[in-house]
């Protein structure tokens, strides 16, 4: 069997700073698969989208897609389906989440932010029209909040309730501090929407930022393409 190329979809960020993050987890990947060929597209706001990266790809060759995208949501569900639908031998993966070793990151993430026993946590995350994708989240925060023993409250920044800024003011009713977990995969317009509605609340990284990916990332990643290839076979 042909090794399809992995093309790995992100939905597409204006900042520079989310652009980068981006790419480095990307080339993370290709170099952890060596024998295999690993192109970055996006569904949304930047260039080449679904259909040009698929183009630039030899005919015939088979393709898994991944999304980097933490939920599986309209995007997943709906745009990569159609985006894609002109090729044949193209297979799309789940989504990054939700998946246990994420929240290994985000405890490293909160760690940075000097965190206390009296703390109170909210969960900040994009929220979608999709309700599938915003119980995706929900799993999330119940995973993170059993790895904290403590409760985790999910606010959404848009589409979904509670949204973020209620969440953090439910919290400081009974918290003496709250910090702001963050499960955006890079920084972008969402993390500097979670800045200023946390309003004074420390918000911690994204999963993704200036630094190396984390490696659970790019373990994800190859995990969600083997499991693609693997179901095709």
């Amino acid at each position: 069997m042909t090794q399809p190329a992995l093309l790995a979809i992100s939905h597409g960020t204006a900042s520079q700073a989310g652009q980068s993050a981006i790419r480095r987890l990307a080339d993370a990947v290709a170099e952890r698969l060596a024998d295999v060929t690993v192109r970055l597209g996006h569904v949304d706001v930047q260039q080449p989208d679904v259909a040009a990266s698929l183009d630039a790809l030899p005919a015939g060759k088979p393709v898994v897609i991944v999304p980097l995208l933490l939920s599986a949501g309209y995007h997943v569900r709906v745009d990569l389906r159609k985006q894609s639908a002109g090729r044949e031998g193209v297979v799309i993966a789940r989504a990054l989440g939700p998946d246990a070793r994420l929240v290994e990151v985000l405890l490293q993430r909160l760690g940075a932010l000097g965190m206390h026993d009296t703390d109170g946590v909210v969960l900040a995350v994009a929220g979608s029209s999709d309700e599938r994708a915003n119980d995706d989240c929900r799993a999330v925060g119940a995973m993170l909040a059993e790895a904290l023993s403590r409760e985790v409250t999910v606010g959404f920044l848009a589409a979904a309730e509670p949204r973020l800024g209620a969440a953090v003011g439910s919290a400081r009713g009974n918290a003496a501090r709250v910090v702001v977990a963050n499960y955006l995969l890079a920084p972008g317009y969402f993390h500097d929407l979670a800045v200023r509605i946390a309003a004074g609340s420390p918000v911690a990284r994204p999963l993704l930022d200036d630094d190396e990916p984390p490696s659970v990332l790019v373990d994800i990643v190859v995990d969600r393409y083997r499991a693609a290839i693997a179901a095709e076979q």
